[in-house]
């Protein structure tokens, strides 16, 4: 029998209740896939729950299992599944966790062939994220009327929702730390920084333009005010608490979801089809979750952190391809780690076929 590992914890806390726990490769029961993951995304909401912080809203049964978001490939399927393959390449959710594995067991309708021309690593993150920005711009309806204001636009939904409204044809400007507005330019929007003086900075940056939306994906008070005196409409402000229900929402939506299966082929297709790129700022093998999510937890990656369980080994650990954010978090921890780090075998960030 095939052993792998999965992600596990047996009680609420920060990284050190995180356990890689041994996995025996589950047999599919009746409309039933078993995949084999190849990339999986890590997600801040994930890390809440775990923390504790979502207890009003979800409740955990220990031992709980870690991840929504994965891609992979089909190894056995049940009796019921005729439309699926063992082979077919395949993305999804986890309606109940499980998918920081070797291994998850999903009902069929929680996966969708993967496009050709959708890369494992966007494929394994694009499921929450894109779920919650896709319904966030939606519900806007917005137009090339409108200029809308966007938070925390580089982060892992922010810069979804960038792409998305900008396709809609709106104007967007994206708040977002100067080290990120480089990026946010190539995305289409027109950034300003945080701080002291944003408001007239936005202002500014509309050139008379109404400002007409306002996405808070931010949070900590503040945006409501700022929408106001920009003379956002009320019922077009997006709260970073009405974000935060978005995503729980799909979080644990069941598999026979027709939306969220409908908002996941839509995304597959528009990044194949190029309209959305999805910015990968950290990819990390599935032995260094805890890294990961420690990368994450930072506040700081541009687009989507994703651990890879099948990754190609040719040079130094040290040497990963990582977010800026996780790469001061090997400068600053390097000395702690030592020399043993330094003479680990490494690898790509390419997953094995």
């Amino acid at each position: 029998m095939r052993i792998g590992s999965a992600v596990q914890y047996d009680r609420y806390g920060g990284f050190d209740v995180v356990d890689l726990v041994p996995q025996e490769r589950p047999e599919p029961g009746p409309g039933e896939v078993v995949v084999e993951v190849v990339a999986a995304g890590l997600n801040h909401v994930e890390r809440f729950l775990r923390e504790g912080k979502l207890r009003d809203h979800i409740d955990l049964a220990f031992p709980a299992h870690q991840g929504v978001d994965f891609a992979g490939i089909v190894r056995a399927r049940g009796a019921e599944v005729k439309d699926l393959k063992v082979g077919d390449e395949v993305m999804g959710h986890a309606p109940d966790g499980g998918a920081h594995a070797t291994w998850v067991r999903v009902p069929r309708g929680a996966v969708i062939k993967k496009p050709e021309h959708v890369g494992w690593e966007v494929a394994g993150g694009l499921y929450l994220a894109g779920a919650t920005a896709a319904t966030i711009v939606r519900g806007l309806r917005l137009g090339p009327e409108d200029t809308v204001v966007i938070s925390a636009a580089a982060g892992g939904v922010g810069h979804i929702e960038c792409q998305l409204a900008h396709d809609a044809g709106a104007t967007v400007i994206a708040l977002g730390s100067p080290r990120n507005h480089d990026y946010l330019r190539q995305i289409g929007t027109l950034p300003v920084a945080y701080g002291e003086g944003e408001e007239d900075r936005i202002r500014q940056m509309a050139a008379g333009r109404a400002i007409t939306a306002f996405i808070d994906n931010h949070g900590g008070g503040g945006a409501a005010d700022l929408a106001k005196r920009l003379g956002v409409p009320s019922e077009r402000l997006v709260t970073s608490e009405h974000r935060r229900d978005v995503e729980l929402r799909f979080l644990r939506a069941p598999a026979d979801d027709e939306e969220a299966r409908d908002l996941l082929v839509m995304l597959a297709k528009a990044v194949q089809d190029r309209r959305v790129q999805v910015l990968i700022s950290g990819f990390y093998p599935f032995e260094f979750i805890v890294d990961a999510y420690e990368d994450l937890a930072e506040m700081r990656s541009r687009g989507k952190v994703v651990i890879g369980m099948q990754t190609v080994e040719t040079g130094a650990r040290l040497d990963w391809y990582r977010s800026e954010k996780a790469r001061d978090l090997r400068d600053r921890y390097g000395e702690q780690r030592g020399a043993d780090t330094e003479t680990m075998a490494g690898g790509s960030a390419s997953p094995a076929s």
